[in-house]
């Protein structure tokens, strides 16, 4: 499907934005399945603050895998989580549907048979370019933003009609760690002047940046480290050792007894390396995870690419796989086994390199 029209994010966009969610009486925010740290962030920072003017008027519902953090994190923000295979119940209790850090039918698949019913409530905030029409009626986009949690901030800051510096402790801290983990907690390429400058403004606000990192970073499990274990085994350096292949199998994933939602960040090892340019992280996706083919082989990607000294593109790898994200850090689902996938994104790479 052609990407949906995107309209900017300027000031006289998110005054409308904000103008539509305070007069709406029950508000859901929405963003992809498997939340990450910048889709749960932004959700919570806009449902916070819209339950700040009304109690209880905006409500967040999660697809998982879910993150082992996400509890300790939603604490105080009505949410529910769903676990797969579980699909979004009915949504006509809404008037008003925002969702964050996405618009893409395969990352909201589980909510999709519910959002098109009332397509005509939904906005989107994002930053990634790519995106399908069926979505929403509304799609705001930020590319330049290296987390959805820059404009939601900005966003949230309307609403309350505060600067950002002045938002409530736990809408700044809901920003902050959007902003923390889309940038590896201010390590990646996407950091700039403006990124820190947030950051400090969220800090003032009162968000507890130690308390996020001990909650997000530092409550691994024995069977995460397992998981680890097992995946650096699987190491594969290809292309004169500049792209390197971590994989996990169901069996895998079985014998360490780890959860779906503790694979995140393995490609981190491998970009260690310093031959290294692009990482890939390749999983088997289990049978009721498929989909109607549920018989036929289903793997799950994670890209990261380095800039430095020869960048290479993942999000162009991860589209022509039917994925997409940014140019350093995107992901794509492929039907086929572990080494029909090694092959393909070493093609892709590959062209790249040359």
């Amino acid at each position: 499907m052609p990407d949906a029209p995107v309209s900017p994010l300027t000031n006289t966009t998110l005054d409308a934005i904000a103008k539509d969610l305070r007069g709406a009486s029950r508000v859901l925010v929405l963003t992809h399945a498997k939340p990450d740290g910048d889709a749960t962030g932004s959700s919570l920072a806009i449902a916070r603050s819209l339950n700040r003017l009304r109690a209880g008027c905006a409500t967040c519902w999660y697809f998982g895998p879910n993150p082992n953090w996400i509890r300790d994190i939603a604490d105080g923000t009505p949410f529910q989580l769903f676990e797969p295979p579980a699909t979004a119940p009915s949504m006509e209790e809404f008037d008003r549907i925002l969702v964050t850090d996405t618009s893409s039918v395969k990352q909201l698949e589980p909510m999709m048979d519910a959002l098109r019913e009332v397509r005509d409530l939904v906005s989107v905030v994002d930053h990634h370019v790519q995106g399908d029409e069926s979505v929403g009626a509304k799609r705001f986009v930020e590319v330049s933003a290296a987390a959805v949690c820059q404009p939601i901030a900005a966003l949230c800051s309307k609403v309350l009609g505060c600067e950002i510096s002045a938002l409530p402790p736990q809408v700044a801290e809901a920003c902050y760690l959007g902003l923390a983990t889309d940038t590896g907690w201010f390590r990646h390429s996407n950091v700039n002047r403006s990124v820190m400058a947030l950051a400090g403004e969220l800090l003032d606000a009162g968000a507890n940046h130690v308390r996020l990192y001990t909650t997000i970073e530092q409550r691994e499990t024995p069977g995460r480290l397992r998981l680890i274990s097992k995946a650096l085994a699987t190491i594969d350096l290809r292309l004169k050792d500049r792209l390197a292949f971590l994989h996990l199998t169901l069996e895998d994933m079985r014998a360490a007894g780890a959860m779906p939602g503790e694979t995140g960040g393995l490609t981190d090892f491998t970009q260690t390396l310093s031959s290294t340019v692009v990482s890939a992280l390749i999983t088997e996706v289990p049978p009721e995870q498929r989909g109607a083919d549920a018989s036929r082989p289903l793997v799950k990607i994670s890209l990261r690419s380095k800039s430095e000294p020869v960048g290479v593109d993942v999000n162009a790898v991860a589209q022509s796989m039917g994925g997409g994200g940014h140019v350093r850090a995107a992901g794509a689902k492929m039907h086929g086994t572990i080494d029909d996938a090694k092959r393909e994104i070493e093609r892709l790479v590959a062209r790249q390199l040359a």
